[in-house]
């Protein structure tokens, strides 16, 4: 199992019937600058069961200042400006929640 010392587990609740059409530009636009700027995803997945149309997608960081960073060069990519216009109403809300690893005797990490 990959492990990081903070994770950024985002959830994007995506319009209705739009889900193709946004996972399509996601993966086009977006994904390519993400990897650049924070490296490859923990897990990207979509919802099947419970709350449709939600994308759920975990980055990992070595520390706070790590994410801060990353995050940082991520948003001022001029590249990723293009991604956020093109998806513009096809996202209506986001969760945004830094999670960090615990250490459980009964579960090995």
């Amino acid at each position: 199992m990959f492990h990081k010392a903070v994770v950024d587990h985002r959830i994007y609740n995506i319009q209705p019937r739009m889900m193709s059409k946004f996972l399509a530009l996601f993966d086009a636009l977006a994904m390519p600058i993400l990897k650049k700027h924070l490296g490859e995803p923990l897990g990207f997945y979509v919802t099947s069961i419970g709350t449709l149309n939600q994308v759920v997608h975990l980055w990992g960081y070595d520390s706070l200042d790590d994410y801060e960073k990353r995050s940082l060069a991520r948003d001022t990519d001029p590249e990723f400006q293009i991604y956020l216009q093109e998806t513009e109403g096809l996202v209506i809300s986001q969760i945004n929640q830094i999670v960090k690893p615990v250490k459980l005797k009964s579960f090995s990490q």
